[in-house]
């Protein structure tokens, strides 16, 4: 009997000590990566920075691909969009799509190790801004993904099989998940989307081994909680706030604390039944890795008015202020600004003006709005009004409004979105992707909060301006602009920046490019045949360096649309692909009658409604009533062409989408 027992124990240690090292230590996860690219943000502090200096700024124009992977159409077009971050370990690469389908690539061939089908219902109507997913966790042999439905799923590492599943929260609810979740410490922690969906903003942990729910942080904190006092106490609307999550957290494995950034406090655009402060939305939180307690938060924006979410990821590092090292957080946010504080306390290491700002006494304005010392990456002001606008205020950042029109800038597309910044601890500095455009605002119709149902109250569009993107290097010293990029189009991408003196980052028309981290200068250009708008992996296998990125184009942005894995070393030999060929150069030689307008609502909802309306009468993102178009020409034109600031649907959509929808808008809507 002792024997037997003996026998049992020696086989559950090494029943153990097998899972244990498929695990991935806090070390592992906070190191710099160098063999894989294990964690979404590179390591746990979000900062996506290789070490590796083979591919460095003399010889990067060499640089070409070694293969090219198609994920085999999954994802492909509206509403899809393809911002995942690769996960390498081992040999294997494992990429997310918008369809929630995940790929295991072998790295040395590009060949598909196996693949997982999501099978999403079509019928999920509560997905901000294009399905996508940002990625995939890696961690004790399973790979993790949340899902758009709300579902968290476990798959074997090697075989792409489920080995479990929870319905982490309900989509009929307003919960989406399109981050990349964090795999820490045995637990799979996830934020959830949902803002303007009459949602709450929660932050949750489960057990990377079972699933088993562990804890839960609400970002809008209940009756008891700190902050519950900034939300009204007559009305129960801090149930419905929002303050969503809509990135990776980041971890300081040595202090035990996760941090991430909230969203828009709902309704969006209505203050005026939600009177305070409203945390956490629009806030940098720190809570306990094991409970989920609350630390400490810092807010960026008070009583948020103009959709100025934080949805760009958090980023930690060391860094020395006034003559002692400080463990510092940062994060970019729609405002502009970067936001520099100490890690330990949420206090900032530089400082952050309490600045009155202009009142609106219905909206229930914020006396003082936070103002970092330092520079914004976009202007902040409008020098010259749009036609038919009188400029309030100068059209500065936290202009007021109620039932008529203002402009201000930046717009509710930012400053920074999602897109993650990079960080190069060498330099000190911060890689940013932001968009410069002046945004319209107005108090919209009331409407009653119902979880899962929009919950805006207001309006937003884009002024006639044109929109552009601007890349910028911060130095976290300072926070100042060391370097600044201005481009024709939008910034819709992440970056990963490399101790080569190399940024990498994408572009909206198919290229992916190398800039020099120190002075911003385009050292290389690779044209992939579809948007890239996610961010870069580095690592090093057998020894060489590799790079990989996804380039499948995004709806939001009206980039070109596609299904690949690129990977690039210094030994690849294929070829750029041809540009995303613009559809309007050969539409004219194809009939757009006999469009299938069944076929076409379709489209309209997936692509068209966010912005018009479900009945084309105008929607809460700026577009116009389009009840009154008629001509099938005019229609198809303005869908492949794009129109002020709405993008061009040429590469994004195929012809008999345009065609469709065409029918579909002039038949159905234009009556």
């Amino acid at each position: 009997m002792h024997r037997l027992l003996v026998l049992i124990l020696i086989l559950m240690s090494v029943h153990a000590h097998a899972r244990d090292s498929t695990a991935l230590t806090p070390k592992q996860l906070t190191d710099l990566p160098v063999n894989g690219w294990v964690t979404n943000g590179g390591n746990i502090f979000n900062q996506r920075y290789s070490p590796l200096t083979e591919i460095n700024s003399t010889n990067v124009g060499t640089l070409k691909a070694e293969w090219q992977s198609h994920l085999q159409g999954s994802g492909v077009g509206p509403p899809f969009s393809g911002e995942a971050q690769p996960i390498v370990r081992d040999g294997v690469m494992f990429v997310s799509t918008g369809a929630d389908d995940v790929f295991a690539i072998d790295v040395e061939t590009g060949k598909h190790l196996w693949v997982y089908q999501s099978h999403l219902e079509k019928t999920i109507s509560t997905v901000c801004c294009g399905w996508l997913s940002r990625g995939v966790a890696i961690g004790e042999g399973k790979i993790y993904l949340g899902r758009l439905d709300g579902a968290i799923v476990a798959l074997d590492q090697r075989t792409g099989k489920p080995v479990w599943s929870v319905q982490a929260e309900r989509w009929q609810d307003g919960f989406t998940i399109t981050s990349a979740p964090l795999y820490y410490d045995g637990m799979i922690i996830t934020g959830f989307a949902g803002g303007e969906l009459a949602a709450r903003g929660r932050v949750r942990a489960f057990s990377a081994r079972t699933g088993k729910s562990l804890w839960t942080f609400y970002t809008i904190p209940g009756p008891g909680e700190v902050g519950h006092e900034s939300w009204p106490q007559d009305n129960p609307l801090w149930q419905h706030g929002g303050a969503m999550v809509w990135q990776t957290p980041a971890v300081d494995a040595k202090r035990g604390l996760i941090f991430f950034s909230t969203g828009n406090a709902a309704p969006d655009f209505n203050g005026s039944l939600r009177k305070g402060d409203n945390l956490f939305s629009v806030s940098i939180v720190a809570i306990e890795a094991k409970t989920g307690r609350y630390r400490w938060h810092f807010q960026q924006v008070h009583h948020d008015l103009w959709d100025y979410d934080s949805a760009s990821p958090v980023v930690l590092f060391d860094l020395v202020y006034n003559g002692q090292l400080r463990e510092a957080i940062a994060e970019v946010g729609k405002t502009g600004w970067v936001y520099i504080l100490d890690r330990v306390t949420g206090k900032p290491l530089i400082g952050i003006d309490e600045t009155p700002v202009a009142q609106e006494s219905r909206q229930n304005t914020a006396a003082t709005q936070p103002f970092p010392v330092g520079d914004p990456v976009v202007a902040q002001s409008i020098d010259i009004p749009p036609a038919g606008f009188r400029l309030i205020n100068e059209g500065r950042i936290f202009t007021p409004y109620w039932d008529k029109a203002v402009v201000a800038k930046p717009s509710p597309w930012g400053g920074t979105n999602w897109p993650p910044s990079s960080y190069d601890p060498r330099r000190g500095f911060l890689f940013v992707c932001a968009n410069d455009q002046m945004g319209r605002f107005m108090v919209g119709a009331s409407e009653e909060p119902k979880s899962g149902t929009a919950y805006t109250q207001g309006v937003f569009g884009f002024s006639d301006i044109p929109l552009n993107g601007i890349f910028a290097a911060v130095d976290m010293r300072t926070n100042r602009i060391v370097w600044r990029q201005r481009w024709k189009d939008s910034c819709y991408s992440g970056s990963a920046a490399t101790a080569g003196d190399i940024v990498f980052t994408g572009r909206n028309d198919g290229r992916f490019v190398a800039l020099d981290s120190g002075n911003g200068d385009v050292l290389w250009e690779f044209q992939t045949g579809a948007g890239v708008n996610a961010s870069a992996s580095i690592f090093e296998h057998n020894g060489h360096q590799k790079i990989a990125v996804v380039s499948a184009g995004n709806t939001f942005a009206g980039s070109p649309a596609g299904d690949s894995v690129w990977l690039f070393s210094l030994d690849g030999k294929l070829p750029p692909s041809e540009p995303p060929q613009a559809l309007a150069a050969r539409a004219t030689a194809v009939s757009l009658k006999g469009g299938d307008a069944a076929a076409g609502a379709l489209v309209f909802a997936q692509v068209c409604a966010a912005c018009h309306g479900e009945e084309g009468k105008g929607g809460h993102g700026g577009g116009p009533d389009i009840t009154q178009a008629v001509a099938l020409e005019l229609v198809a034109n303005t869908v492949i062409s794009g129109k002020n600031n709405m993008p061009p649907f040429a590469a994004a959509l195929s012809f008999a989408q345009i065609r469709d929808v065409a029918a579909y808008v002039t038949a159905k809507l234009g009556k």
